[in-house]
């Protein structure tokens, strides 16, 4: 079969084959001379931008920085300006791949990379998916993804999805008749592996648990599940293992920089040291050792085209002491730093913690499939649910109770029953809101 995703790569000038013989190279740099490597790396792309590019010439000056603690930490409202205005000397919106983020948080943003960057990320993308048997050429993909209402992007989207040997499911439509046309294209398709937003594939699982069904035993060439963009509980991670007959590996990333961390084979969550460089800070912004939790700090090594130089993706997460510079370990991540509930003592409680409080009440008895929390005022709380029956005044009740229990008391709590979870565009599901300034 013909590497019909790598010679679309080449076609739209993307240089796959030296972005891999490149990536050799990195590869082949020894433990023992990895954390040097990476320092020179770090102070080419600085000074780079530097020199050529006005954007960081603005945040972070001309003079050389010999220091890398002292180097300025870039945030999303940095790049609040057009794409023209951030694009190094020699780039123009013509000569950059493109795209933007899904704006998830509300917030959608363009960014660019060069073509020679993009290959690079893509090259290192497709051999970590390889550690899971799984060929970006060849592999058919199932795609739990979202996509474009609008009609010309709509059918690049579908062109994009034919080359990259992807079947993109409905994900707005997880009604029982939705569903059982998801199975039935599982029945008729050779996929080789599951890939997508968290949420969406728990529903499938919970649909097939309903009715007694093993995916793997309906499409028997499915080798693996890999989840991405929403947070993976571990408690749905045994439901999709099950319901799906297959491994589950979760992986994390950004668009607007690269994959960040993948599980190993050996369920380790290994952070890409070969493409960026990842740090751990606190709310100060200074560095923290391997094992204490803060702020996730990315660069991205290699992109010429934007700086993207300790970068604040708004993610708190953990470093494991085992960590080295060549093998970075991602021990925990703990969601949105900016995802945070205000409440009236002042007290403030990260909202994904407060999520999977809520995710593991509901989990009890089944009933509930899906919900989200919004909190409407320091006081009050929105929780709409999906669920088979409606919740009685007795569950609610002690559901209330606990959650003052967790947080502290004189909390109200309203629940309201839906027959869908609302999604952003991209699909996304956003599972806790803040109205609370």
């Amino acid at each position: 079969m013909p590497k019909i995703f790598d010679i679309s790569l080449q076609l739209n000038g993307f240089p796959i084959g030296k972005a891999r013989e490149q990536l050799s190279e990195i590869l082949a740099v020894p433990e023992a001379e990895y954390q040097a490597f990476i320092d020179q790396k770090k102070r080419e792309i600085v000074a780079y931008h530097q020199m050529r590019n006005k954007l960081y010439q603005d945040i972070a000056g001309r003079e050389p920085i010999q220091d890398w603690a002292s180097v300025p930490i870039m945030k999303k409202a940095d790049l609040q300006r057009p794409l023209r205005e951030r694009l190094s000397d020699g780039y123009t919106e013509k000569n950059v791949f493109i795209n933007k983020t899904s704006g998830s948080s509300g917030d959608p943003m363009v960014f660019a990379k060069d073509k020679p960057c993009h290959a690079l990320i893509w090259a290192n993308i497709m051999r970590r998916w390889n550690w899971h048997g799984i060929d970006y050429n060849t592999s058919l993909q199932a795609r739990f993804y979202g996509r474009t209402l609008d009609f010309v992007a709509g059918l690049k989207l579908k062109l994009k999805d034919v080359l990259s040997r992807r079947y993109r499911f409905d994900i707005f439509d997880f009604s029982d008749a939705g569903m059982a046309r998801m199975v039935d294209v599982f029945r008729r398709k050779k996929f080789d592996y599951i890939n997508g937003y968290t949420n969406s594939i728990v529903l499938l699982a919970k649909y097939l648990k309903d009715r007694n069904l093993i995916l793997k035993d309906v499409c028997p060439t499915l080798k693996v599940c890999i989840t991405t963009s929403e947070m993976l509980f571990e408690k749905d991670r045994k439901l999709l293992e099950t319901q799906l007959g297959l491994p589950v590996v979760n992986e994390y990333g950004a668009a607007e920089l690269d994959l960040i961390a993948m599980e190993n084979a050996s369920g380790e969550w290994q952070v890409n040291a070969e493409t960026c460089f990842v740090e751990i800070v606190d709310d100060a912004g200074n560095i923290l050792p391997y094992g204490q939790q803060g702020r996730i700090i990315v660069t991205l090594l290699y992109n010429k085209a934007h700086p993207m130089i300790r970068y604040d993706v708004n993610d708190i997460g953990i470093l494991d002491e085992k960590s080295t510079a060549k093998k970075p370990i991602l021990k925990k991540l703990i969601g949105r730093s900016n995802d945070v509930a205000i409440l009236p003592s002042g007290k403030r409680s990260p909202g994904m913690t407060f999520y999977s409080i809520t995710k593991k009440l509901f989990d009890d008895d089944g009933n509930v499939k899906e919900f989200t929390i919004k909190q409407i005022k320091t006081d009050t709380f929105d929780i709409d649910y999906v669920s088979e029956r409606p919740l009685n005044e007795t569950e609610m009740t002690h559901y209330s109770n606990v959650l003052c229990d967790y947080l502290e008391p004189g909390l109200a709590f309203r629940f309201h029953r839906t027959d869908v979870s609302e999604r952003g565009k991209s699909g996304k599901l956003k599972q806790f809101t803040s109205l609370v300034q």
